[in-house]
C-alpha cells in the first residue's frame, strides 16, 4: 500500500511539472510575438532619380572595308615576255609613269612589216594613176575604148583601198608596240606584284599584272540591316534616298586599333537593292585621304550617330525581367513602391531608352531593386539624373 501511494505522488509531481513547462513556452511564444509586432523591421535606403524626356543621341558602329576610289587593274594587253619591271611594290606612282616593258622585238617587226606593205600600197596607186593619165588622151582622139579607162579608174580605186588598209596595219601595229610599254592610268600606290621580270604574260591572264590605287580619296563600305535601314531614313527628311543623304551630318570612321580617323566623310551612295541572303543593303562613305594613312584593304567601322526624340534614359540596374517583360520600381505616395512595365527603345551604354512606362517627372528607384516586392516601403536617397545621363553617353 506504501508503494502505491509513493507511485501516485511521483506521477503528480510530473504533471504538475509539465503544466509550468507548458506555461513557460506560451509565455516565451506570446513574449516574441508581441516584440515583432512592436518592432517593425527597418525601410531600406535605395537611391532614387527623377527621369525626364530628352533628345538622346546614341551611336553604333558597323563594320566596314576601305578601298581607294580608284582601284585599277593594270593588265597587259598584248602577249609576250615581261623584260622589265620599272617599280616595286608598295610604291607611289604618277599618272603616265612606267610601270612594266613588255619585250617589244617582235611588234617592231610587225610595225616595219605594215610600213613595208603601206609603201607598196602607195607605189600601186601611183601605177593606177599614171595609167589612166596615159588612157584618158586616148581615150578622147578614140584611140582605145573608153572601157580600157573605166578598168583602169577600178584599178585605182582598188589601190586606194589597199593603201588606206595599210596605213590601218601601221596604226594597229604602232599600238600594239605601244602596248608594251605599260604605263600608269591613275596616280596612287602600286599593290602586290602577280608577275616576275621574265614572266610570259597576256591579255587572258586570270590575274593583273599589278593593282595601282588612287588613294586620294578612298570609299568606304558598310552593310545595314533591313530594320536599321528603315529606322536610319526614318530619320531625315526627303523625297528620295539622295535627298535624305544631302542631311545627313558627317561621319566618323573608326579604325581597326579603335582610334577615330582624323577626318569626317559623308555617305554618299546607297545600294539599289538587299542582299538576298544576308537581308542587309550596301551603304558608301567617302573620306579625304590627304596624307595617304587609308590604304585600300584597311578595315574599320563607320560610326553612325541615331537620334532618339522624346525617350528616357533608365539604368539597366533599375530594371527587373519577368516572363519576358521589363519591369521598373515606381516611388509613389509615402515612399511606397509599386512595379510597372515598359517598353524599350533601344540601348546606350550601361542603360535603356525607354518610350512607355514612364513619363516627366517620375520617380524611380535607381539600383538595390532584387529584394523589393510590390508595395514596399523604402528611405529615398536622391540621385541626379542628368549625371545618369552623361556617363551613359561617355560610356557610349
Amino acid at each position: 500500500m506504501l508503494k502505491l501511494n509513493h507511485y501516485i505522488n511521483i506521477l503528480a509531481h510530473l504533471e504538475r511539472n509539465k503544466l509550468n513547462l507548458l506555461l513557460l513556452l506560451t509565455a516565451v511564444l506570446y513574449g516574441c510575438g508581441e516584440q515583432q509586432a512592436v518592432t517593425p523591421p527597418a525601410a531600406q535606403t535605395l537611391p532614387v532619380m527623377t527621369v525626364t524626356a530628352d533628345t538622346i543621341t546614341t551611336f553604333r558602329d558597323y563594320p566596314a572595308s576601305i578601298e581607294g576610289a580608284i582601284n585599277v587593274e593594270i593588265r597587259p594587253q598584248v602577249s609576250g615576255k615581261l623584260q622589265v619591271l620599272h617599280v616595286d611594290e608598295g610604291a607611289y606612282v604618277e599618272k603616265g609613269q612606267l610601270l612594266f616593258s613588255i619585250d617589244s622585238r617582235p611588234f617592231q617587226e610587225r610595225i616595219n612589216n605594215a610600213k613595208a606593205m603601206l609603201r607598196s600600197a602607195q607605189g600601186e596607186l601611183t601605177r593606177a594613176k599614171l595609167e589612166i593619165e596615159k588612157l584618158t588622151p586616148l581615150v578622147k582622139n578614140n584611140v582605145v575604148s573608153a572601157y580600157q579607162l573605166k578598168t583602169a579608174e577600178a584599178v585605182k580605186e582598188a589601190a586606194e583601198g589597199a593603201l588606206e588598209q595599210a596605213r590601218a596595219g601601221v596604226s594597229s601595229a604602232q599600238i600594239d608596240l605601244d602596248y608594251t610599254h605599260v604605263k600608269a592610268p591613275v596616280t596612287g600606290y602600286v599593290g602586290r606584284l602577280n608577275k616576275k621580270q621574265g614572266s610570259l604574260v597576256s591579255p587572258g591572264d586570270a590575274e593583273p599584272l599589278v593593282m595601282l590605287s588612287d588613294i586620294r580619296e578612298v570609299h568606304v563600305y558598310f552593310s545595314m540591316s533591313e530594320g536599321d535601314f528603315i529606322n536610319f531614313k526614318t530619320l531625315y527628311t526627303g523625297q528620295s534616298i539622295e535627298d535624305k543623304l544631302k542631311k545627313i551630318k558627317n561621319v566618323n570612321l573608326v579604325l581597326a586599333d579603335n582610334s577615330v580617323y582624323n577626318t569626317s566623310g559623308r555617305i554618299d551612295m546607297v545600294d539599289g537593292q538587299f542582299d538576298k541572303n544576308t537581308g542587309s543593303v550596301m551603304l558608301r562613305a567617302t573620306f579625304a585621304n590627304p596624307e595617304k594613312t587609308l590604304r585600300s584593304g584597311n578595315t574599320g567601322a563607320i560610326r553612325l550617330g541615331l537620334f532618339h526624340e522624346k525617350s528616357f534614359i533608365v539604368p539597366q540596374e533599375a530594371t527587373l525581367e519577368f516572363q519576358d517583360k521589363t519591369f521598373i520600381y515606381i516611388l509613389g505616395d509615402s515612399n511606397k513602391v509599386s512595379r510597372k512595365p515598359i517598353t524599350i527603345s533601344g540601348t546606350t551604354g550601361t542603360s535603356y531608352l525607354v518610350t512607355n512606362g514612364v513619363s516627366g517627372g517620375t520617380r524611380i528607384v535607381r539600383s538595390g531593386i532584387d529584394n523589393l516586392h510590390e508595395g514596399d516601403k523604402i528611405t529615398p536617397q536622391l540621385v541626379s539624373a542628368k549625371a545618369i545621363v552623361n556617363n551613359t553617353l561617355k560610356d557610349n
